[in-house]
């Protein structure tokens, strides 16, 4: 959690890529097993700064025949990489996995690392780029969200973004080297000014989609039109955005570095269809390192440096409401993380304390480490949870309270390390799962919850009948080896 990786310079290094078992996610039992890593992808192509999964398609029954070694596909997922290549993993499923172990005479049951070719590897090869990685880093990757999803988007260090047909037959694009298919950009153009941080497509039209950079610049393009974009505004430096499908722009998360005082935070910017001024979603006090959507609930999710995760439930846009104009009463927070100071162990050394043992634990608290080794042993992260099984006498809860209190008087410590921060969340975008959130931040740790107060009727009934549906395509119990399968969707977490 100390390593530095220079943005910069394009690099390679050691990587292990987790795939985490969650088992089936009911909202009224949770989960009904524990967290369990199924498998690991050892790769040496440096940090993986995104990675997205198909949307549709990529998904095989556990039993399905495939051929000679071949085993039946979980999805195929899209890694970006800081030597600035892309590559998609065809990944199997971990009961299909154990299946073939067992076959080969090895324990099913062992922790299982695999060193494994990518099945297409994507580079820039533009008359800009000569040689893989000169592009820089490779920050964010976005497939195509309508079917077939042949398209697959792509942002650099450089300011470039290149766009993939995956579906091309074309010998000047996709050239076979071996097993792994190398594959060359039909669309290749200079975005911005410097790196490329978010691209976000457009669910309502193919057409169209939105970048942000580290000019501060949001531009929203048409496919047909590269020329110059759709719109071109300058207002902050984006993290991440999102698009959800009924709406006309985007939400923004922001570094606090370029914003003025009391607008960092999210923002909803329109696309320029309507004319709405950016709409003020929700403040913070530091930079919003992530935020994810979900097209089911129309709804949002951030995660920031002060360690706080909160849901903000977006309004209706395309009509006046009495409710855009009372923002605080649409967001609620699912947790906070503390940096607390505590007292170190009796016993412990420790090679960073100051001269004589420290024996109060208020102590500590002047002591501002500036790496997870100078605070190990002396300050501790503490998780406080919100009830969100349901969101009555919400504004009278302690959590709503506490946030509140800190969007007007948050005090935060940049002299330290920001171990509470949160770097990464995502919506579930299944509809047997929708209300189900991740999160993960510097600390290493990944928490999963389930917002079971946005669970609504109607959305229970399109679940039972979807439910229904699934199993009447899968009505027949198929047997993987040993393990018996069921319609049952499982749910899997991939982690860096």
């Amino acid at each position: 959690m100390d390593d530095r990786h220079s943005l910069d310079v394009a690099h390679t290094g050691p990587t292990l890529l987790q795939l985490w078992c969650l088992g089936a996610l009911s909202p009224d039992k949770g989960c009904d097993s524990a967290a369990s890593l199924s498998y690991g992808l050892a790769v040496d192509d440096g940090c993986i700064w995104d990675m997205k999964f198909c949307p549709s398609g990529g998904w095989e029954l556990p039993g399905t025949p495939r051929k000679g070694t071949e085993m039946a596909r979980l999805g195929l997922l899209a890694v970006a990489f800081s030597s600035g290549h892309i590559q998609i993993y065809s990944l199997p499923h971990p009961e299909a996995l154990q299946t073939h172990r067992k076959s080969h005479g090895e324990d099913p049951w062992e922790l299982t690392i695999c060193k494994v070719d990518c099945v297409v590897r994507l580079h820039v090869g533009s008359i800009k780029a000569c040689y893989p990685g000169e592009n820089g880093q490779c920050y964010t990757v976005a497939w195509l969200p309508s079917k077939p999803h042949q398209y697959l988007a792509a942002g650099f260090y450089d300011g470039t973004v290149a766009i993939w047909d995956l579906k091309t037959k074309s010998v000047l694009q996709r050239v076979r080297h071996g097993r792994v298919i190398k594959q060359y950009p039909f669309l290749s153009f200079s975005a911005h000014d410097n790196a490329v941080r978010g691209i976000e497509w457009c669910k309502a039209d193919s057409n169209f989609f939105v970048t942000c950079g580290n000019d501060r610049r949001l531009k929203f393009w048409d496919l047909r039109r590269l020329d110059a974009p759709v719109n071109n505004m300058k207002r902050f430096q984006g993290t991440e955005m999102s698009w959800l499908l009924p709406y006309c722009g985007v939400v923004v998360a922001q570094d606090n570095c370029y914003a003025s005082h009391g607008l960092c935070g999210l923002h909803y910017v329109d696309s320029g269809f309507y004319g709405y001024k950016p709409y003020f979603a929700a403040p913070r006090k530091g930079t919003v390192w992530s935020v994810s959507g979900s097209d089911w609930l129309g709804t949002i999710i951030s995660g920031d440096i002060t360690g706080e995760v909160m849901v903000v439930l977006l309004p209706g846009l395309n009509v006046q409401s009495v409710n855009v104009k009372r923002p605080s009463d649409r967001r609620f927070p699912v947790y906070k993380v503390d940096f607390v100071s505590c007292a170190p162990a009796a016993d412990s050394p420790d090679e960073h304390a100051r001269s004589g043992p420290l024996a109060d634990s208020r102590d500590w608290e002047h002591i501002k480490p500036k790496s997870f080794r100078a605070a190990s042993g002396r300050f501790s992260l503490v998780f406080q949870d919100m009830n969100l099984t349901n969101f009555h006498n919400l504004s009278k809860r302690e959590p709503v309270k506490r946030m509140q209190e800190n969007e007007l008087k948050g005090d935060l410590n940049m002299e330290r390390v920001q171990l509470e921060a949160i770097h990464k969340v995502r919506f579930n975008p299944n509809l047997d799962s929708y209300t189900w959130i991740v999160s993960g931040g510097h600390s290493g740790l990944v928490r999963v919850h389930c917002v079971r107060g946005l669970l609504s009727s109607v959305g229970k009934k399109m679940i039972q009948e979807k439910s229904a549906n699934f199993q009447a395509m899968y009505e027949d119990t198929e047997m993987v080896g040993e393990f018996e399968y069921s319609p049952e969707v499982q749910h899997c977490v991939v982690e860096v």
